[in-house]
């Protein structure tokens, strides 16, 4: 007889081994007839494949729980074995995929047996799901492949790179990204993205997320693993609706952290729902707490690098954007003491002038330095107040124009009578000078500065300072805004700079909130592109 909570055979006849001990059995048993039809289904069985014994008892197994696209392979093989045809299959642990109730396919281990039950032939199989064996074997490639890719990795943006690759084709996440912390602009950097070959991103693919926003800003913000198993119902982030609409259903995040600093987060994507699982969560966040140690061990190698380099340069200055004015201030004094008594006024007043610019080319170079430090350090406090952004460059513009008539350049300004933000105009008017002079500087005689200015429909202001110089280098714009780097073009043609003003450029822009970078490279010249928001800036 069935046994009486859970039946497990179709009809009274008793299918090989005893009721109970297979009703208990832990592996899933199924056993079907020549045609295919279930006749025993154990507990175990429901709970592999999400069917109750009375859903499947004389069903077509194949429709049950077999692909499609095996369906047909499965009965030609129950054809041979039911006519005496090679029992190679009988005893041996096959590797097969099979389908849940709810759709998704798993990957299963099943050892096939066969009795003659008087009435015909029964097939008794015996199934293991083994989704969780072959992920942590896919779990430790994955590790191995992240491992091997960190330490071969030529520097942090590889590293990253070979990441979020090797956690998207070894998982089969079809979006991976690595998005890590930038706490100087309060902004989160997308610094590697994996994306499968057929997936168009469109929308999705933004490069930079401010803390809280969407599941990296959330990660980061709460420094703890986070889940969501339905993106298309996460109507709190634009990337949820996004993801979804390119089909993907389902995410997670985990931090990237060291020493208790969260560094950025982790993130996949996958194409399938998926309940939160601890064994994927600690995958993931063993895989990050590399990507952490590494980031921080790199850091601090790049650090002593980078400090190693602005040292060289930075005597580099001294030597040469120093010691000119210091020497021409020596000589000129030197001059006048000696020659005093035999030179005229008019010649005096010449070496004065000297000796005055020098000075203040000096003077430039040392609040410049000062000017860095404060800035970097957060010393020093914006001061915003309601400004005209127009008025502030046409001022500039007059202050400029001396310089450029010297050199018989034409400067054109494009900007509307006016624009009215929140800022500190002080500091926007040495941008303005710092870029003006720049193009100035480093643009032939008889070229061409032109500014320009406008309100975009996001209630923001771009600003634009073009000229028609000597350009900037393909393999000189990554470091353009690093201190005291000078772009090669400049060095060659001997052209005085201490390689700060676009530091402090850039650092005011940002203080701002605000961008500043280069436009894609003309014939000629050199685009500078500033972003600025009208409201004013966090405090």
């Amino acid at each position: 007889m069935p046994v009486a909570h859970d039946p497990v055979f179709c009809g009274d006849r008793v299918l090989g081994d005893p009721r109970r001990l297979l009703a208990v059995l832990s592996q899933a048993y199924v056993a079907i007839d020549t045609a295919g039809q279930v006749r025993a289904w154990n507990p175990a069985a429901r709970a592999t494949f999400g069917f109750s014994f009375e859903q499947v008892c004389g069903e077509d197994l194949a429709k049950l729980i077999i692909p499609v696209r095996f369906r047909r392979r499965h009965r030609d093989a129950l054809a041979r074995l039911a006519a005496g045809g090679s029992g190679r299959l009988l005893g041996q642990r096959l590797q097969l995929c099979a389908v849940h109730r709810d759709g998704h396919e798993f990957p299963i281990e099943m050892t096939l047996a066969v009795t003659d039950e008087g009435a015909g032939l029964v097939f008794h199989a015996f199934v293991q799901d083994v989704t969780t064996a072959q992920r942590v074997s896919r779990f430790t490639d994955v590790e191995a492949a992240v491992s091997r890719g960190l330490l071969e990795a030529g520097s942090s943006a590889a590293a990253a790179v070979g990441v979020v690759q090797a956690v998207g084709e070894r998982m089969g996440w079809p979006v991976v990204e690595l998005w890590e912390a930038d706490e100087h602009r309060q902004l989160l950097s997308c610094v590697a993205r994996h994306q499968a070959p057929e997936l168009s991103l469109g929308p999705f693919a933004v490069d930079e997320l401010e803390s809280g926003v969407g599941l990296p800003g959330r990660v980061y913000q709460r420094g703890q693993p986070v889940w969501i198993t339905d993106l298309a119902a996460d109507t709190t982030s634009f990337r949820s609706r996004a993801a979804a609409r390119i089909g993907l259903h389902v995410a997670v995040g985990v931090p990237v952290s060291t020493g208790g600093t969260i560094l950025g987060a982790l993130c996949v994507y996958g194409d399938r729902t998926e309940d939160p699982e601890d064994t994927l969560t600690a995958l993931l966040t063993g895989i990050a707490a590399r990507i952490g140690q590494y980031l921080e061990r790199r850091r601090a190698e790049e650090l002593t690098v980078e400090l190693a380099r602005t040292k060289d340069e930075f005597l580099a200055m001294v030597t040469h954007e120093l010691r000119n004015p210091l020497a021409v201030i020596t000589g000129a004094s030197s001059v006048l003491e000696e020659d005093l008594a035999t030179f005229s006024a008019d010649e005096q007043r010449a070496q004065l002038r000297t000796i005055t610019r020098s000075a203040q080319r000096l003077s430039v170079m040392a609040e410049d330095l000062l000017d860095l430090a404060r800035l970097e350090s957060g010393h020093l406090v914006l001061r915003p107040v309601d400004t005209d952004l127009c008025m502030i460059i046409r001022e500039a513009v007059d202050a400029a124009t001396a310089a450029a008539d010297d050199k018989k350049q034409v400067l054109l300004v494009h900007v509307p009578p006016r624009l009215d933000m929140r800022a500190d105009p002080g500091r926007l008017r040495q941008v303005a000078d710092n870029l003006l002079s720049n193009a100035i500087k480093y643009t032939p005689a008889g070229g061409t500065i032109t500014v320009t200015a406008e309100a975009t429909d996001r209630d923001g202001i771009v600003w634009t300072v073009a000229d028609t110089g000597i350009g900037i280098p393909a393999a000189d714009r990554p470091h353009l805004f690093r201190r005291f780097y000078r772009a090669s073009t400049a060095v060659q043609r001997r052209i005085p700079g201490t390689g700060l003003g676009l530091v402090i450029t850039r650092t005011i822009i940002e203080r701002h909130d605000g961008s500043i970078g280069l436009a894609e490279p003309e014939v000629t010249g050199t685009t500078f592109v500033i972003r600025l928001p009208r409201m004013p800036p966090q405090p």
